[in-house]
């Protein structure tokens, strides 16, 4: 199993921690991508651009997908964009991937939800595998799902005043920290992004309102 798969199973198992916030999720999942291609060397990281590698087998048919979605001319994509880019919507990719090869069952009619009783995780060696996984604390899992803001705080290593939860685990690779650190920012800024239309929302129903 792949990072990104790993992440959508803890992010669907009812034990891991909050519900799954799509885009949250779809950002994670594209920098889970990320990390998994660079393990992979199929991709390197040159500052925070995605330079593409020698294109190395890769078993995983959506770790193949987001290979061949790779920007392959200079200045290449950053990490940032890629996740805007790729990670629209995500989380929808996989699980219709996880339906289609019989990883999900589907117990109402429509799909929106991963907590309202819509579907399940099949029980499986993958599921475990994940679940174990996120049990032992493997830093990069751990830290994909708290940048999510799947299970704690969303990780913010630059407040002082805000310090990293302490079940969140350091990353001694500098390329994996890069992206996961890109992940946060995003997340961060999609949700300020909804609170500002939020706000922009509320007062003008105040207007029609007469307030």
């Amino acid at each position: 199993m792949t990072t990104p798969r790993d992440l959508l199973i803890v992010a669907m198992d009812v034990e891991s921690g909050r519900p799954a916030d799509r885009g949250s999720l779809s950002l994670a999942l594209a920098g889970a991508e990320v990390i998994d291609l660079l393990g992979a060397r199929a991709v390197e990281l040159d500052g925070d651009r995605i330079v593409p590698g020698g294109r190395p087998s890769l078993d995983d048919p959506l770790l193949r997908e987001a290979e061949s979605a790779l920007t392959r001319q200079e200045p290449y994509e950053s990490v940032e964009d890629w996740l805007w880019r790729r990670g629209r919507d995500l989380s929808s990719v996989y699980l219709a991937a996880f339906e289609t090869e019989g990883r999900l069952t589907r117990q109402r009619r429509r799909l929106m939800s991963f907590r309202a009783g819509d579907v399940a995780l099949v029980d499986s060696p993958a599921r475990r595998g994940a679940v174990d996984r996120w049990e032992s604390h493997e830093p990069v899992l751990v830290a994909l799902v708290t940048a999510a803001a799947l299970h704690g705080e969303p990780l913010d290593e630059d407040a002082e005043e805000s310090p990293k939860p302490p079940d969140v685990p350091d990353i001694t690779d500098d390329a994996v920290a890069t992206v996961l650190a890109a992940v946060n920012d995003a997340v961060m800024e999609l949700e300020a992004v909804r609170q500002r239309r939020s706000i922009e929302d509320a007062a003008f129903d105040n207007i029609w309102r007469g307030f």
